[in-house]
């Protein structure tokens, strides 16, 4: 199912801001439903995913994830079953058997709920916040990776590692979001290396991005530390002519791209700038 949404995430954040009719209507489709993975289909699991569910929604269409720590959304929380409009499930082990000692009660599912604009959109208000409905920008991801051994340009056709790769692509989905990466060939023709990448005027990087097929530069630098416990990820991206740059430290490559997609979303969304 993820290699699904991706490819549906991806397909939607490519169409024009103009694209009339039902292109407009599959984009809002997206925005209005969110996903959660749940533990079998009994009642109680089934309200965790919908206090997850509306979270996640409630992201995606402001773009703010600061939203999830509003002392107003707790009481929102506690009744977040009542917003859905509807929802499905998906077995995630479809088509393994049942095993003698385990039944369906506990088995991994995806639980897709779908909401109303006119529910989504009051609640944003309620929240102090607004609905981010203009087509999104396409990201290009233009990072420099230092592990453990070596230090390398993040690339879509790059062996160094495709979990990352992957990692951004998933990233992307609670945001409806599309990040694209450059490939080799494009480097090389640029001269961009990892030092000359780091170094890069902002200027640069947006022209670099526009030359990947993308909107929006994201760049940064991704560094594996002992001391921290983790990597630490530097963050920057030009909007409006403003320069913003964040950080985190000490976490998973996985909770990094989270972290630089969010970010990206606040800045873009017109909600001011990621904590440092």
């Amino acid at each position: 199912m993820v290699e699904g949404r991706i490819a549906i995430a991806l397909a939607l954040a490519m169409l024009p801001a103009t694209a009339p009719g039902v292109a407009a209507a599959d984009r809002l489709s997206v925005l209005y439903r969110s996903d959660a993975i749940v533990t079998g289909t009994g009642e109680e699991n089934r309200q965790i995913g919908f206090r997850e569910c509306l979270g996640e929604v409630l992201v995606k269409v402001s773009g703010d994830q600061r939203i999830l720590a509003a002392p107003a959304l707790v009481p929102l929380m506690q009744r977040a079953g009542s917003f859905v409009a509807r929802f499905s499930y998906r077995d995630r082990l479809e088509g393994i058997p049942i095993h003698d000692e385990q039944g369906t009660h506990d088995r991994p599912h995806d639980l897709t709920c779908f909401y109303e604009r006119s529910t989504v959109d009051p609640l944003l208000q309620t929240l102090g916040r607004k609905p981010w409905l203009t087509a999104r920008p396409r990201l290009v991801v233009l990072l420099s990776v230092r592990d453990q051994e070596r230090r390398f340009i993040l690339t879509s056709d790059g062996a160094e590692s495709p979990y990352m790769a992957q990692s951004l692509e998933a990233a992307t989905l609670p945001l409806a979001l599309a990040a694209k990466l450059p490939d080799s060939r494009i480097l090389l023709a640029e001269r961009l290396d990892t030092a000359s990448l780091t170094a890069a005027k902002p200027a640069r990087l947006d022209a670099l991005a526009r030359l990947v097929g993308g909107d929006v530069a994201l760049s940064g630098t991704l560094e594996w530390s002992d001391a921290a416990r983790g990597w630490i990820a530097d963050w920057r991206l030009l909007h409006l002519g403003k320069s913003y740059r964040w950080l985190v430290r000490g976490v998973s490559f996985d909770e990094a791209f989270r972290n630089a997609v969010r970010g990206a979303a606040q800045i873009l969304s017109e909600n001011g700038a990621p904590q440092r």
